[in-house]
């Protein structure tokens, strides 16, 4: 059995092997958490005045042009960031999707009511439906995540769109390596950088990367959508990517209640390896099988990290996430099969490409063959 490669912090459920940066310090607790517990000493009152005086350096005065551009997904946090910049404020966004192909039938029928709901313009997408097919094996084979090119087209295209429509401010939701492991403090007011995008959001990979595969015979036309815009571009128009949650306080959960009220609609049916049905509806494997491949890399998975979020709401008890983790973090979801027949391979291929990306630090075999990693409830 494995004994102390992996520990998980006391206050929430967030193991050492964590996907994003983190620290556990001298008393057992994670960054994410510390960082978690500025939410409550910040005047949000006085974020917002900031988030607004920032807006309004950029707004089109005659209005020309559009004040800002927001990405989205049609998301419960796609909701709140246009009930905040347009509802709210009252400044004039421009929406931009990237289409990743992938949608569940809620996440689509969102995406659509979106912009009605909030009278916007939206900048829509959509990359060929084969290519994304086959990034989507590639990008698998490679680093072990068939949804780089969704991850990629979500923080490019916005800036394309940007450039090409001379709109300096890109808004994001929340910084989500912050978030999920308190990456930085809400008092460094952190930005969107090139560096962030390449070296975590992308997982150190690029749209060049790409190119020259014998099996996909990937071309460079074919990868504009995943192009970032030249320096030149980015300082000419002043292109700046601000994260939303350092000036508006940020709660996926609560998010949600305020989504509704625009006739936003959580996911009817249950999620396999989640409980909770608001989050990660525009693909249907986010929460599944792309998900359980970060439990087979990292040894946990979307549970994880929805129970450390609600912990840290103080909304269940680290027990109570325990044992939605015991249940939940393991299970290979039934979207598999959806999956597989959509890029042409079988379980058994993907299996074996899939137990190359275990984390030697997480995982090893039993006598028997059986893969084995350290559990949060055998160190309780």
């Amino acid at each position: 059995m494995l004994l102390g490669k992996v520990s998980y912090c006391k206050k929430c459920v967030l193991p050492s092997s964590s996907a994003v940066p983190i620290e556990i310090d001298e008393y057992g607790i994670c960054s994410a958490c510390s960082t978690s517990e500025e939410v409550n000493d910040i005047d949000w009152d006085k974020r917002m005045l900031k988030l607004k005086k920032l807006i309004k350096q950029y707004q089109s005065d005659d209005g020309s042009n559009y004040d800002c551009i927001i990405p989205v997904s049609g998301g419960k946090d796609s909701y709140f960031q246009i009930h905040i910049i347009k509802n709210i404020l009252g400044f004039n966004p421009l929406l931009v999707t990237y289409n990743g192909n992938n949608w569940t039938r809620e996440g689509h029928e969102n995406l659509y009511n979106m912009r009605d709901a909030f009278g916007c313009d939206h900048h829509f997408i959509t990359p060929s439906i084969d290519l994304i097919k086959r990034l989507n094996r590639l990008c698998f084979k490679k680093m072990g995540d068939m949804n780089w090119h969704a991850h990629s087209g979500i923080f490019t295209v916005p800036f394309i769109v940007a450039v090409n429509y001379n709109v300096p401010l890109v808004f994001y939701g929340e910084h989500g390596f912050m978030d999920l492991g308190g990456m930085h403090s809400y008092n460094d007011y952190v930005e969107f950088t090139q560096r962030y995008r390449l070296e975590h959001l992308q997982r150190g990979y690029d749209w060049h990367d790409m190119i020259g595969d014998k099996d996909e015979s990937i071309e460079r036309q074919e990868m504009l959508n995943y192009i970032f815009p030249k320096d030149e571009d980015i300082r000419r128009v002043g292109v700046r990517g601000i994260f939303i949650s350092n000036y508006v306080k940020w709660s996926g959960n609560d998010n949600a209640i305020i989504a509704k009220k625009y006739g936003w609609k959580e996911s009817e049916q249950p999620f396999e390896r989640t409980y909770r049905k608001v989050s990660n509806l525009d693909d249907m494997h986010e929460n599944g099988i792309h998900d359980y491949l970060k439990y087979i890399k990292f040894g946990y998975g979307r549970a994880t990290d929805h129970v450390c979020k609600d912990i840290r709401e103080g909304l269940m008890t680290r027990n109570e996430g325990i044992e939605i983790v015991r249940k939940m973090d393991h299970i290979k979801s039934r979207d598999l099969d959806r999956w597989l027949k959509y890029v042409g391979m079988d379980e058994e291929e993907f299996d074996r490409i899939a137990d190359t990306f275990r984390d030697p630090t997480v995982w090893e075999k039993d006598e028997k063959g059986n893969w084995i990693k350290d559990n949060i409830w055998e160190q309780n």
